[in-house]
C-alpha cells in the first residue's frame, strides 16, 4: 500500500536550533502511526514541519501532490488537520462556536454542510451537545479534548496529526482517548500519533518510529517494538518478559 503522507529527509529549524535533522517516514492510508520518545525528542517540530508551520527542508508528499512550500491553510485544505497539545482553543467562545470555527477552516461555506458536519459531531459526542452552548473554557480536561477533536472532524480530515492527545487527562479518560481514536482509525482516516504514553501508543499503533534527539534511531511495526527489551526498558518503564 502506497504512503498517503511520504517525508523525506525532513529537517525543521527553530532561529538556529536544528530540531528535526533529516528524518524520513511514511503514514499509510487507514493506519494510526505513532512516534514516541522523550521530551524534547522532536516530536512536536516534526508535527509543525509537516503543517508547514515552522521552516523546513526537504521533501514532503501528501496523497501524490508535493506539498514541501504548501502553507499551513492549503494543507488544512487537503485534508491535513492538526490537534496541537494545547488544544488552542477559544475559551470565551461556546462549544458551537469552535466547532464552527473548525468548519470554516475547512472552507465549508455553505449552511447545509457545516449543519451536516456539527450533527455528525454531536452524535459522536454527546457531552458536547450538551454543552453546546458553555464557554470552552469552562469545560474538563477530557471534554476540551473532546472538543479539539471535534472541530477536527468538522474539516474531514483525511490525516489527522495529534500532538499528545492524553496529556493532562486522567487515567480513565485517557483510555477513553485511545478508543476514540481506534474509532476514527476505522471510519478510514489515517492518523499520525505524537504521544508520551507509549504503552498505550504501541498498543494501538500499526507502525511506529522511536525519536531520539532530532532523528528516529528506530522504527517499525508497533507490535515488534514492543517486544524490544531497549525500548520496553526506556520508553514503557520495565524489564521485557523472557
Amino acid at each position: 500500500m502506497s504512503a498517503l503522507l511520504s517525508a523525506r529527509e525532513l529537517e525543521v529549524r527553530y532561529g538556529q536550533n536544528l530540531a528535526v535533522r533529516g528524518v524520513s517516514l511514511d503514514v499509510r492510508p487507514g493506519e494510526i502511526t505513532t512516534v514516541i520518545g522523550a521530551n524534547g525528542a522532536g516530536k512536536t517540530s516534526l508535527l509543525a514541519g509537516l503543517m508547514g508551520l515552522e521552516r523546513r527542508s526537504g521533501g514532503i508528499i501528501f496523497d501524490g501532490r508535493d506539498i514541501s512550500r504548501s502553507l499551513p491553510e492549503d494543507n488544512v485544505r487537503r485534508g491535513i488537520i492538526l490537534v496541537p497539545e494545547r488544544r488552542e482553543l477559544f475559551g470565551s467562545m461556546s462549544v458551537n462556536e469552535n466547532l464552527i470555527l473548525g468548519g470554516v477552516a475547512g472552507k465549508l461555506h455553505a449552511d447545509a454542510t457545516l449543519k451536516s458536519r456539527l450533527a455528525r459531531v454531536f452524535a459522536r459526542y454527546p457531552r458536547l451537545a450538551e454543552r453546546r452552548e458553555q464557554q470552552a473554557g469552562t469545560l474538563s480536561g477530557g471534554e476540551r479534548q473532546m472538543l479539539a477533536l471535534g472541530r477536527a472532524l468538522m474539516g474531514n480530515p483525511r490525516l489527522l496529526m495529534l500532538d499528545e492527545p492524553s496529556l493532562g487527562l486522567a487515567p480513565n479518560i485517557v483510555r477513553q482517548m485511545f478508543a476514540w481514536i481506534c474509532e476514527l482509525q476505522r471510519e478510514g482516516i489515517a492518523i499520525l500519533l505524537i504521544e508520551q504514553n507509549a504503552r498505550a501508543a504501541l498498543d494501538i499503533a500499526q507502525y511506529a518510529y522511536v525519536m531520539d534527539q532530532g532523528r528516529f534511531s528506530t522504527q517499525g511495526p508497533a507490535a515488534r517494538l514492543k517486544a524490544e527489551e531497549d525500548i520496553v526498558a526506556r520508553y514503557l518503564g520495565e524489564r521485557a518478559n523472557h
